[in-house]
């Protein structure tokens, strides 16, 4: 899970029913991350991004924040930054511990169609979110930005993977809203299945075809979160979103459309640092390690989205892959 990497909390809050069908999930790093940024879709709904641009000043974020709600749901990073603030977590701009603003990027995914008009998450989201951030396991599929998420013709939601790559660890959290398939309608195999590591997503590929209507697309995105206890700079950083957004392309098709927002963030906590030294051996040296990061980085996200899949469960009229193809779980 993307709480492998030390450091890294997520929380989730969500309503389902009654009207409801939506959520807010929370990366917190309270110890402060370099951030960075990659959009791919073309329909993206973000806050705070061009700060984490390599050329601007800010260096390092206190939390990330994925949400539902479309661009309504950018609210939910106001009780986010409420709840840093409380804690006087942030960017010192006076000479009193409270007088700071905390860093809290932010991205959304549309799921409006899924709620009755009206609800979305607001910053009590945000608040309620960080109150249940945890170290340990994160509760996968339906909750927090993935409540109200739809993958394709078939239910989304939140999923997480790691991978030790030598002394670092690289994991994601993704909420999987896309507008293409993550799975083969056909075979009911997901499409990024290849990046199974020793049977983690615990089924049996039903190789025939579901009984779900491939719908056209809507409005959507996938939006997710990549860390590393790397030391690394913003730019550096970015190429390790960068990377993960092909692990989405692997998991979906099609992908980074017109009507998906796509947007990756990475966080480098720091605890490990990358290779240093003067001169063009050493640049090489770094430049490949950094390489490895960046392709467990596709990996992992890949990895991620199936188990978001995997692990949703229907919500109104979207069907979860569980009920299409239930003999997979036995």
């Amino acid at each position: 899970m993307i709480t492998d990497v030390p450091g890294v909390l997520v929380g989730h809050h969500e309503r389902v029913g009654d009207g409801w069908a939506t959520g807010t999930t929370v990366v917190l790093v309270p110890g402060g991350a370099v951030g960075a940024v990659d959009h791919r879709g073309g329909a993206p709904g973000t806050r705070e991004t061009n700060l984490l641009e390599p050329e601007n000043l800010v260096q390092h974020v206190n939390a990330i924040c994925l949400s539902g709600g479309s661009a309504y749901g950018l609210a939910a990073a106001d009780g986010v930054m409420r709840w840093l603030a409380e804690r006087n977590l942030g960017i010192p701009v006076g000479t009193e511990p409270h007088e700071v603003v905390p860093i809290v990027p932010a991205a959304v995914l549309f799921d409006l169609p899924r709620s009755d008009w009206g609800n979305r998450p607001d910053a009590s989201f945000g608040y309620a979110a960080c109150e249940a951030a945890v170290g340990g396991p994160v509760a996968l599929g339906t909750v927090g930005a993935g409540a109200g998420a739809k993958a394709g013709s078939l239910k989304g939601g939140i999923g997480t993977a790691s991978e030790k790559v030598g002394e670092f660890t690289v994991g994601v959290v993704a909420a999987v809203n896309a507008a293409g398939e993550a799975v083969d309608l056909s075979t009911g195999r997901a499409y990024a299945a290849d990046h199974e590591v020793d049977g983690e997503f615990g089924v049996r590929w039903p190789d025939r075809p579901g009984d779900v209507e491939a719908k056209a697309a809507g409005l959507n995105t996938t939006i997710g979160v990549v860390a590393v206890d790397a030391a690394l700079s913003k730019a550096e950083a970015r190429r390790l979103a960068v990377a993960a957004q092909d692990g989405l392309a692997r998991a979906v098709r099609p992908a980074h459309t017109m009507f998906d927002g796509d947007t990756v963030f990475a966080l480098a906590t720091g605890d490990r640092e990358l290779p240093g030294g003067a001169g063009p051996v050493a640049a090489a040296r770094r430049a490949l390690v950094l390489d490895t990061l960046c392709s467990a980085a596709a990996r992992v996200f890949g990895r991620a989205m199936v188990h978001g899949v995997l692990s949703a469960t229907s919500a109104g009229d979207m069907r979860a892959y569980r009920d299409v193809w239930p003999e997979a779980f036995s």
